[in-house]
């Protein structure tokens, strides 16, 4: 078959892009089928979520030339506290505390909104020859076949590649119409993000509060502004969302504390529903998976975003080194090369948020005895604070070259 494209990718989130202009450096010419308007995709509100960005992650974006256009607007994450307590009593005396000076990389991550970084995306692929955004394309069938792949689109254009890779979501349609079952759960939280402006400035220190319904996040934006990532149990998470803006402050307030002086809500209010979901496979016949419709996790650890960025590097290391020996990139060893590159991590990580989110998500006074004494442990030993660090930025394990700043 003659195929239009290189890769097709279904999803025009944040992973869907960010692939594109990877493999766009490998030569290989890629589509991106979102099937929202762009319009929409460019909305300021459309998300309103802010990213703790690894270390690995910045040099990703450096790598595909699109931090230019956020550095400006990121913040560094210099320290990291995180705390176990109950509202309104204040953290617990055990606690861990990360600071970036004792490793030399520079700053842990970098906090930055979607709404600087989605656009980002979109303008990068505009100026790139090899990778196209297709608005309003939504896929609706796929036919796998011996030399590549064709999909249609619900408009009844087809289009055909020599891969097909679902950047689509937890509910990803091209996992299912490729046969790859799901593994998960509904934790029954939801997280509340909203961006709160601060009377002090945070210095760069992002803050995880343990509390027995779930973790409360305060992490960094630029000016004297964070982002809140408040995990509730789902019915009260919606009793909260349904109160007007003072009256979530009230309920914020106690569980917020005071140590960044008088604080108020900046921008709309948003709720996601939180649960596991981990694809059984991440390959199938001329498909592959990345981001979320590979793995969704808790936000517990920040790192739902950088897992879908090592899936990209991991991919667009693998199909370029693969192309230039002249390889189909299609092909079922080509994929599994990918697919045993990142199982492990994938699965490693899903199985720690899971377990940090029960172990935290508790009000068992031998469960908060046993977590507090491990956090304090953990923060007493220079190695161990280090080796937290240094993962926790994503530099350790076999790193992929875009993850290094490099180009493949």
């Amino acid at each position: 078959m003659t195929a239009d494209f290189d890769v097709l990718i279904v999803g025009g989130g944040l992973n869907g892009p960010a692939l594109a202009l990877a493999l766009a450096q490998g030569g290989m010419r890629t589509a991106v089928l979102d099937a929202m308007p762009l319009p929409a995709r460019r909305d300021p509100g459309f998300d309103g979520r802010a990213y703790a960005l690894a270390l690995a992650s910045q040099r990703l974006l450096a790598a595909l030339g699109v931090w230019g256009a956020v550095g400006d607007q990121a913040q560094p994450i210099l320290e990291i506290v995180a705390s176990d307590g109950r509202a309104g009593e204040g953290p617990a005396p055990f606690f861990l505390h990360f600071d970036h000076a004792e490793i030399e990389e520079g700053p842990m991550g970098y906090m930055v909104e979607d709404r600087f970084l989605r656009p980002a995306l979109l303008d990068a692929i505009a100026a790139t020859a090899p990778a196209e955004h297709r608005a309003e394309a939504e896929v609706v069938a796929q036919e796998p076949g011996p030399a590549g792949v064709t999909v249609t689109l619900a408009s009844g254009e087809r289009l055909s590649g020599r891969l097909l890779v679902g950047a689509d979501g937890r509910a990803s349609g091209v996992a299912s119409r490729a046969g790859i079952g799901r593994t998960g759960w509904d934790y029954g939280q939801t997280a509340l993000v909203c961006a709160i402006a601060h009377e002090k400035p945070h210095r760069g220190v992002a803050h995880q509060f343990f509390m027995p319904a779930g973790p409360l996040a305060i992490l960094p934006l630029s000016g004297n502004r964070s982002s809140i990532v408040w995990s509730e149990r789902s019915d009260t998470a919606a009793a909260l969302a349904a109160l007007d803006d003072e009256g979530f402050l009230e309920a914020l307030r106690p569980r917020f504390g005071d140590f960044l002086g008088a604080i108020r809500l900046e921008g709309t209010r948003f709720g996601y529903p939180l649960g596991l979901s981990l694809a059984n496979a991440l390959v199938a016949p001329r498909v592959a998976l990345v981001g979320d419709a590979a793995h969704g996790i808790h936000p517990i650890a920040g790192q739902g975003l950088n897992l879908g960025f090592r899936d990209i590097a991991a991919l667009a290391e693998v199909l370029t080194l693969a192309r230039r020996r002249g390889e189909d990139i299609g092909a079922p060893d080509v994929l599994e090369r990918y697919q045993r590159w990142r199982r492990f991590d994938t699965a490693a990580l899903a199985v720690a948020t899971d377990a940090f989110n029960r172990l935290f998500s508790s009000d068992n006074p031998l469960l908060r005895g046993v977590r507090d004494l491990g956090m304090g442990l953990v923060n007493a030993l220079p190695g161990a604070r280090r080796a937290f660090i240094r993962e926790a930025a994503g530099l350790t394990g076999e790193v992929p070259s875009l993850l290094r700043g490099r180009p493949v």
